[in-house]
């Protein structure tokens, strides 16, 4: 239950690094397993094969629009007031929907715009042919100027739900201060090694909902180069324990966990197996001790973090935590 009484799946698709050829299939497959949660977003750049895969289930008849629980997030370049509409209306015509059920700041980094035309989805780099390409910041453009623009979405009836992205307790709080419509939902990343306790307990006091990305750590990035196997806490002790002892994948002992603490979680997979897995998540439950061994893995390891990625892959020194 969100703070303004609307009800969001706990459970859902995460729709990053899902190949475009295989996106509207995954969709499918992912409603016929159950699924009522989707979480995208423009710079995932496979919106309008996850609108295909909408239309067909909406056309077949196994799921009613009201069924479904739609999310995507402003992408850097949009932040200016008078480009928040241009780019929920792109996504909205993405998805063939008249409406999102939550919209969220993907990051708090207002980036210059790039027309539609010029190129979609925008990411990181201006102007990717210049000699040294880098990314360039928005000039006069602040975070109070794009969530006021973000509530200005709700009264017109484009989306139902608002929230952020990849921020903490200090912006929380600022946000706090000037909003009209309070967020409903915040996504960040969150797994066994980075636990973020307080964080997690400032949302709950304040009744935001925790929606945690890479909910396997490590996982979402070693094909990325950005992380590798080792990193991975699949193989720790604990967890192969528990995935014993409850008969269960070491996936599903991770997300349960998630589960369990109250966040939304989004893991990512075409594998029709693997959706059932990752969803067939209630019917077991951690103890209170397990779940604390489990939140004893944190390394308070950040594998998502624009001040180490930007500088490696975009030429531009761009940190976001301290």
């Amino acid at each position: 239950m969100l703070n303004n009484g609307n009800k969001m799946p706990q459970v859902g698709l995460g729709m990053w690094k899902i190949p475009k050829d295989c996106c509207a299939d995954a969709v499918v497959d992912a409603v016929d397993a159950g699924y009522r949660l989707f979480d995208s977003a423009c710079d995932y750049g496979n919106e309008k094969q996850t609108g295909e895969g909408l239309r067909r289930v909406f056309e077949s008849g196994k799921v009613k629009r009201e069924d479904l629980f739609i999310v995507s997030k402003l992408w850097n370049t949009f932040h200016h007031p008078d480009h928040v509409k241009l780019a929920v209306k792109k996504t909205l015509a993405d998805f063939g929907l008249e409406y999102l059920d939550l919209y969220l700041i993907h990051f708090p980094i207002a980036l210059k715009f790039v027309p539609i035309e010029t190129r979609y989805p925008p990411e990181w780099l201006h102007d990717p042919s210049a000699k040294f390409p880098r990314m360039e910041f928005a000039e006069g453009v602040t975070y109070q100027m794009t969530y006021q623009a973000m509530e200005e979405l709700v009264a017109e009836g484009l989306v139902r739900n608002i929230g952020v992205s990849n921020v903490g307790t200090l912006m929380l709080s600022q946000i706090l201060q000037y909003c009209k419509i309070k967020p409903a939902v915040l996504q960040v990343e969150m797994h066994p090694l980075l636990t973020q306790e307080k964080l997690l307990r400032y949302c709950r006091e304040h009744r935001i909902q925790t929606m945690a990305f890479s909910n396997f750590g490590a996982a979402s990035y070693i094909e990325l180069n950005m992380a590798t196997a080792a990193q991975t806490c699949f193989d720790t002790p604990i967890v192969q324990a528990l995935a014993a002892k409850y008969n269960k994948t070491p996936g599903q002992i991770i997300l349960r966990w998630g589960v369990q603490r109250g966040t939304t979680v989004i893991p990512k997979t075409i594998k029709k197996e693997r959706l059932i897995e990752n969803i067939s998540l209630f019917d077991f439950a951690l103890t209170q001790e397990e779940m604390k061994e489990i939140s004893a893995l944190n390394q308070n390891k950040r594998f998502n973090d624009p001040g180490h990625f930007c500088e490696l892959a975009f030429n531009t020194f761009c940190p976001i935590y301290d």
